[in-house]
């Protein structure tokens, strides 16, 4: 045995810290993984999966309208949440074996419990065993952000944590925070038959999403009959004996009443930082966020922080990025530093989604760029019509000089899925011409994505 443990000791087992771990085992690095909760994180137990879980069966009971639409009788009675939330948890424990599964079959070590940094190469796990590593990878992971005078403690205020693991839905709810946890909580549960109001500060849904897809965003919530209140702040609540009243202030307005049985708050997330040892070693953070250099190594070299708890955009497949850079690295790989973050594609899964990677508008305004749009509503694509999903557009930003893509927005149905051809170009340093002059299947709701590049490109067909 050698000096260590293990080459490589991850603090987590999230979408960061497992990837990083099997990454490092792959490389022929001896690897271990720390772990207090169950192998997947939030992101796999009670963030992305079952919240994905949740958006698909809200999709198969919102299109119960659909067959109606067909003269088909449906008695919704019987209609029981308690299942829907059952198959939530099926997903989330099937794919949280299926990580136990990789770490066995890369022969990673699981050490269940919480660690704590004690050491430049050392944890120690519930304050009794020493566990060490050449190289610690930090994958902590984040939870949700409190708001003050709204406390999880009161059990008519859920995080988002509480609200996946609902067994009964509220009849009508507030949810505080129109960012992308707000709206998809906002879609699954007004498809289910709640009563949804938005409250957001700020003054549009998806503050950080494109003005033109925050827009149409909104009103499509409104057409879904979700009643959103940008710029305007929740001042306080009072109980009910049947709920909750919450007073909320509309920028340049007076203050107003919302009842409803429940609140639930959702701003974002906090980085778990606090108590895992960082002062000891003389880390630093900023924001509650570790500071890292180009490979994500903290101020003590052989100490490395990756995923929410890093200032990167707070993504799953950004953390597993992250891990997969830092193992390489680690393991003497010449890979490439740091997340490019223009490179990430960011999806809310609403319906219709919203989509993105590269640049917006208003950042490029604000930087002084000058730059050309290509719009194509999703209307034109016949697929769109055709299954009924004609609401949205693909919008695409371009340099008008050498026609480099600068960003790209889509706001429709399947836009998670459609970004990535757009992104695959934007990565290989494709032109727009590149994909106008591709062949796309017909009909698919790819030819949405082929047109917008036939606007960039001044030849549009089918608009």
């Amino acid at each position: 045995m050698g000096k260590y443990d293990y080459d490589v000791l991850v603090v987590g087992a999230g979408p960061g810290g497992y990837v990083a771990a099997i990454r490092a085992s792959q490389l022929g690095l001896k690897a271990g993984i720390v772990e207090k909760d169950k192998p997947g994180g939030v992101c796999l137990n009670i963030g992305c999966i079952p919240s994905k879980s949740l958006i698909h069966q809200a999709e198969i009971f919102h299109g119960i309208r659909d067959l109606e639409s067909m003269g088909v009788k449906v008695d919704k009675k019987g209609f029981d949440y308690a299942r829907v939330f059952k198959k939530t948890r099926r997903a989330a424990d099937t794919l949280s074996r299926g990580v136990e599964f990789l770490l066995k079959k890369n022969e990673i070590d699981l050490i269940k419990g919480t660690a704590v940094l004690v050491g430049p190469h050392e944890v120690k796990v519930d304050g009794e065993k020493t566990v060490t590593g050449e190289n610690i990878i930090l994958a902590t992971g984040s939870r949700p952000r409190p708001v003050p005078g709204f406390d999880f403690e009161d059990e008519r205020i859920l995080s988002s944590d509480d609200a996946l693991m609902l067994e009964r839905l509220p009849k009508s709810a507030v949810i505080l925070g129109g960012g992308f946890i707000g709206v998809e909580f906002a879609y699954i549960m007004n498809a289910f038959g709640v009563e949804i109001h938005i409250v957001e500060l700020l003054d549009r849904l998806l503050p950080v999403k494109d003005p033109d897809m925050c827009a149409m965003l909104e009103r499509s919530f409104k057409k879904q009959s979700v009643k959103v209140y940008t710029s305007t702040k929740a001042v306080g609540y009072k109980s009910r004996d049947k709920g909750i009243s919450l007073t909320v202030l509309p920028e340049g307005g007076q203050e107003k009443q919302i009842d409803a049985d429940m609140i639930l708050v959702m701003v974002g997330r906090t980085p778990n930082t606090e108590g895992i040892g960082l002062e000891k070693l003389g880390i630093e953070t900023e924001k509650g966020f570790v500071k890292v250099g180009d490979y994500y190594q903290t101020k003590e070299p052989s100490v490395y922080a990756i995923g929410d708890i890093v200032s990167t955009p707070q993504l799953a497949h950004v953390a597993s990025k992250e891990g997969e850079i830092v193992a390489e690295h680690i393991a003497g790989r010449d890979t490439e530093p740091r997340v490019d973050t223009l490179k990430v594609p960011s999806t809310v899964y609403s319906e219709p989604q919203v989509a993105s990677f590269g640049y917006n508008e208003y950042q490029l305004k604000e930087r002084g760029v000058v730059y050309q749009k290509a719009v194509f509503p999703y209307r034109g694509a016949g697929k769109s019509v055709a299954i009924e999903k004609s609401e949205g557009v693909v919008k695409v930003l371009c340099d008008p000089e050498t026609c480099e893509i600068l960003g790209a927005h889509i706001f429709g149905h399947d836009a998670a899925e459609l970004i990535h051809e757009i992104l695959l170009a934007y990565t290989a340093e494709l032109l727009p011409g590149d994909i106008a002059s591709m062949i796309h299947s017909h009909p698919t709701l790819s030819e949405a994505v082929m047109e917008a590049m036939r606007v960039a490109e001044g030849w549009a067909i089918h608009v």
